[in-house]
């Protein structure tokens, strides 16, 4: 910043994030209509090939729209009340224990039992092959869900409660309306796109140390397209205020603070060698102890 103040420029809301996320919602509501009739294979295929990549763009607008940035730091509760309405295709609540979580994640990066980000020693110890570890990202969105609770379990808030309440309320209307196959298709479509699946490759690309000393890495491919620029993440984690589609502009104006790190630029590749390097499972994580921590 000492260096390029103009970045500051780049901060605040993006104003076209809410209409992006609602045209989004809103598909994702015409698709339910439209599979309420279709086979069961054909319900799993559209949520793995369009439904769950809708639904994995959505739950990361909700990583955008938990830094304020669909209404700006003003208007805090739009954005929480926003990121519920965004949750609505997902299927399950999410979007409030998001909020909750996430902003430790920046705060306490690899902070141990702080950052529930980081794999647990059981799924360090027992994910360790091959095959192991392919089932791990199979599961990667149970464990996402559920190591919280473990790591670090927080008090339930009233946000949660809404959040929970209006997305019940949401897919008992949509299950009066049109039966079990449209809640089918949005589940699938969440569960399947958050474990092996191109788009998923986020989740170890951003923070798993694939060259010893490096802890965080940006992906520059196409699928930033589909993802609000998660990939920019070194930059995003430098200025999470921030938002998606101004990431890239700091790239280019800091450019040599981010050519020269190593970056991925293929989500495809990373899980491959996630997979099948034998120097890389869940325990290539850069764990720290935070002062909070041992307090």
């Amino acid at each position: 910043l000492a260096k390029y103040p103009e970045i500051k420029t780049l901060m605040g809301p993006d104003p076209r994030l809410k209409w992006i996320v609602s045209g989004m919602v809103f598909m994702q509501f015409l698709a339910c209509y439209l599979v309420k009739d279709l086979s069961w294979k054909w319900i799993f295929f559209w949520a793995y090939a369009f439904g769950g990549c809708i639904n994995h763009s959505l739950s990361l607008a909700i990583h955008d729209i938990s830094h304020n940035v669909a209404f700006g730091n003003k208007q805090a509760r739009w954005n929480r009340w926003f990121a519920v309405f965004a949750n609505l295709p997902i299927g399950i609540p999410y979007s409030a224990s998001f909020k909750k979580y996430h902003i430790d994640h920046h705060r306490y990066l690899g902070g141990d039992s702080l950052d529930v980000d980081i794999p647990t020693d059981f799924e360090g110890w027992f994910f360790c092959t091959p095959l192991r570890k392919l089932l791990w990202l199979f599961l990667q969105p149970l464990f996402y869900s559920l190591r919280p609770l473990y790591v670090n379990p927080k008090a339930i808030t009233r946000m949660e409660i809404f959040n929970a309440l209006i997305q019940f309320s949401i897919d008992l209307i949509i299950y009066y309306l049109w039966g079990l196959k449209p809640i089918i298709y949005l589940i699938a479509g969440t569960i399947l796109c958050m474990g092996v699946h191109p788009i998923s490759g986020h989740f170890i690309a951003e923070h798993y140390m694939f060259l010893k000393g490096y802890e965080t890495y940006s992906y520059y491919g196409p699928l930033n397209w589909l993802t609000f620029n998660v990939g920019y993440h070194m930059e995003h984690h430098d200025f999470p205020s921030i938002p998606g589609c101004r990431l890239p502009m700091v790239k280019k104006i800091a450019a040599e603070y981010y050519d020269n790190l190593p970056h991925h630029q293929s989500w495809i590749r990373v899980l491959w060698d996630f997979v099948f390097d034998d120097t890389i499972g869940p325990y290539s994580r850069v764990k720290r102890l935070c002062k909070l921590a041992k307090e």
